[in-house]
């Protein structure tokens, strides 16, 4: 995996420009802040975010992959306000279950997800490396 940062651009915070990288693709469909029973586990954005991402984690863990293989990311928010106000927060929950691991990402507002009380939605990509097949 090599991260992709043009000469010159200042260093993104907290996701990279661009990865590339050769291997076996993984793909996960959106995971929002549910349990195994498919119960949101809270209110809270961040608890919720907490949990798409260990979501994410577990999906992964069926392909015999791990966070750090992660290429891409792409958050759906229902609420910008709360995804702004608990950066730091939210950067501590995303340490702690993927580490220090920054993928490509993109953050897109929207109206609603299907849950109706789902706050954040995330989809993610990930490439085994071939010598782990």
């Amino acid at each position: 995996m090599h991260i992709l940062q043009p000469p010159g651009w200042a260093p993104p915070k907290g996701y990279s420009n661009g990865i590339a990288a050769d291997g076996h693709l993984v793909f996960v469909a959106g995971q929002i802040g549910t349990d195994a029973r498919m119960q949101l586990v809270g209110t809270g954005f961040v608890d919720q975010a907490a949990q798409a991402l260990k979501n994410i984690v577990e999906v992964l863990k069926e392909a015999g992959a791990r966070p750090e293989y992660l290429t891409r990311l792409t958050w759906y928010v229902t609420d910008m306000p709360a995804y702004l106000t608990n950066l730091k927060e939210l950067g501590q929950v995303y340490r702690e279950v993927i580490g220090a691991h920054y993928p490509a990402m993109t953050l897109v507002s929207v109206v609603a997800l299907v849950f109706a009380d789902a706050k954040v939605e995330i989809e993610a990509t990930a490439v085994m490396p071939r010598n782990l097949l």
